[in-house]
């Protein structure tokens, strides 16, 4: 009988690895990003920094219908790229916006310089060269994990000319290194990054962002990044995300939010535990760290008239995890 049971389990076992869809291998993507699908057509800003010849991609979505008069910049986090503003940029579209979504240098269809002293003042300074070309003045900033950190700086060093600031689960709510995370040299990123997969994204994002769950639809964003660092450019990709991650790590906000003079909303998924670093701290530094249900209020305290949403139980990136919900409030954010 048990040969019987063991002949059993192991057809069982392989109809079940037959039936089983098959994973699909990641695509390989060009240095810029050539061979992913932008949700809407790709225009570029060429510009000079640093003794560097740079281009930078950006969307122009006018508004859908009727036009409100008024313009938002979606600002992309260090894992995304302005492309997974999709369904947002969409719902501002709808409700009259025009919709400025730029991919900063070193990030996904941008370029990636061999030489760059990377800084928020000087990703700022890119930023507003765009919109100043593009004649935009006043928009609403709306940012996203290290894009919050981006438009933080933006609006310390433009108040005059930033409307109101959206700060999505931004990271930078707290100093790691402060807290005591050990500090990685721009080489050690850089071995770290060459070994980027799917797979390792992929765990990352949802032990992390996703509180343990996935949805399919996330695929499409693990394949964009996984897909840009197996491309031709893989070893400038990474060079450029080790640099980046340094800019991020040593190039603390937090000690500002008490400086901001716009209007400011965070927008806060409470179970999201992104943390610079928090893979190599010690376990008591680790346990303190990226606990966003603390630290949006915290950082909502700290901002002069500074205001709070938040969505329980949702992680890092909630206008992906519930975009319905997420947009609603987002709408009526920037009414106020």
């Amino acid at each position: 009988m048990s040969k019987i049971f063991a002949v059993a389990a192991l057809f069982l076992s392989g109809a079940a690895l037959a039936a089983a869809p098959a994973v699909a291998e990641t695509p390989a993507y060009g240095p810029q990003l050539e061979g992913f699908a932008y949700p809407y057509a790709v225009q570029r800003f060429d510009f000079e920094s640093q003794g560097e010849k740079l281009s930078m991609a950006y969307m122009d979505v006018a508004p859908a219908g009727p036009g409100n008069g008024r313009t938002a910049v979606v600002l992309h986090g260090k894992n995304f790229c302005a492309a997974s503003w999709e369904q947002t940029i969409a719902a501002l579209s709808q409700a009259g916006y025009r919709v400025i979504a730029p991919d900063q240098i070193g990030f996904c269809a941008s370029t990636k310089p061999a030489h760059y002293q990377y800084s928020f003042q000087q990703l700022a300074t890119n930023t507003h060269a765009l919109l100043a070309q593009l004649g935009v003045q006043k928009p609403a900033l709306i940012a996203h994990s290290t894009g919050g950190m981006l438009a933080t700086r933006y609006a310390l060093m433009y108040p005059e000319e930033v409307s109101g600031l959206v700060l999505v689960n931004p990271i930078g709510l707290e100093d790691w290194k402060a807290k005591g995370v050990p500090y990685r040299t721009v080489d050690q990123w850089f071995q770290r990054e060459l070994k980027l997969s799917a797979e390792n994204v992929r765990a990352y994002e949802q032990a992390t962002y996703y509180v343990g769950r996935w949805n399919p639809a996330y695929e499409k964003w693990v394949d964009m990044l996984a897909g840009l660092n197996k491309g031709p450019g893989h070893e400038i990709v990474a060079w450029n995300s080790a640099l980046i991650y340094d800019m991020i790590f040593t190039q603390p906000v937090y000690y500002e939010f008490r400086d901001l003079k716009v209007p400011t909303t965070l927008m806060i998924g409470t179970a999201d535990t992104t943390a610079i670093g928090g893979d190599i701290a010690p376990p008591d530094v680790k346990k303190r760290l990226g606990h966003y249900d603390v630290l949006g209020k915290e950082a909502a305290a700290m901002i002069p008239n500074g205001r709070l949403i938040e969505f329980p139980g949702l992680g890092h990136a909630p206008q992906m995890e519930e975009p319905d919900r997420f947009h609603a409030e987002l709408l009526k954010a920037l009414a106020r």
